[in-house]
């Protein structure tokens, strides 16, 4: 007679079994291509309440049980100023996967709201720096974030429309800010539909952004509202019914950037023109 699962272990079984070509298999494909965790680590899994950064702890908890390589976990949860029901909706969650989550408090969501210009970018900003603060004060090395591979096209394809710039979100990260400390991204290569329907066979429900920039695209007559990133998302959506690869494309020339045929790059020593290069085999052959 087979022993009856838990939630949680039924949650488990749905990522290694159902869902594995879906979720484990490309999250352990980023952590191992990227070569994001090494033996040692201390690793502060950051987590904002949604279906990303949960389904994110979860795996790197279940990962952690099973490597060779020894590393270990705090799963941090950064309170912005939720309201009561989120807040209880993510120690809900928390307890259901059974993760041992901490909690610590900012006034973010404050700050950012008494701002006009760029309030998302303030609100990001400001949750990274605390997040690094706090996982280096626990003696962390590392923080890991949810970002997906629909982050990375999508930020990706908006940099070129409104940012005038070809720019990629690298799966690992330096910090520039906090000496030490490094920014990985294990979903990197797991699609944000796979997770949305892994959360919908579980009967899972996870917070969203939680603030009233995103309550405003969401209540929009059109679904995007001032979101220049729903924009951008559902104009793929839209390019993605010509043509099925369209995601894979957009991911796989990150990685396939062919420098030499670009009038212009920028890198750590500042803007280069493709004439530096083209002049000095000019003057070569002289």
């Amino acid at each position: 007679m087979s022993k009856q699962l838990s939630r949680c272990q039924a949650i488990e079984q749905s990522i290694t079994k159902k869902y594995r070509k879906e979720l484990w298999n490309p999250f352990v494909e980023a952590v191992k291509r990227y070569e994001l965790i090494q033996a040692g680590d201390r690793i502060a899994v950051c987590i904002s309440g949604g279906k990303d950064s949960m389904l994110m702890a979860k795996l790197m908890q279940m990962l952690q049980r099973i490597t060779e390589v020894p590393f270990d976990l705090t799963f941090l949860v950064m309170d912005p100023g939720y309201n009561e029901e989120n807040r209880k909706k993510i120690e809900s969650n928390a307890k259901i996967l059974e993760i041992p989550v901490t909690f610590f408090e900012t006034n973010i969501f404050n700050v950012a709201y008494k701002t006009e210009k760029s309030p998302c970018f303030l609100c990001a900003k400001m949750r990274r720096g605390h997040l690094y603060n706090k996982a280096k004060e626990l003696g962390c090395n590392k923080i890991a974030l949810g970002h997906h591979f629909n982050d990375v096209i999508e930020t990706t394809v908006m940099g070129m429309f409104y940012s005038s710039q070809l720019q990629a979100m690298i799966p690992k990260l330096r910090s520039k800010n906090f000496e030490g400390m490094e920014l990985i991204r294990p979903l990197y290569c797991v699609h944000e539909d796979d997770i949305i329907a892994w959360a919908k066979h579980n009967g899972l429900e996870f917070i969203r952004c939680a603030c009233r920039f995103t309550e405003n695209s969401a209540n929009s007559h059109d679904g995007i509202g001032d979101s220049k990133r729903q924009e951008i998302k559902m104009l793929i959506k839209e390019l993605k019914k010509r043509n099925s690869y369209i995601e894979k494309s957009i991911f796989n020339s990150l990685h396939t950037l062919a420098l030499n045929t670009f009038p212009g790059y920028k890198d750590k020593d500042g803007v280069h023109s493709f004439l530096e290069q083209y002049n000095s085999v000019k003057n070569e052959k002289k």
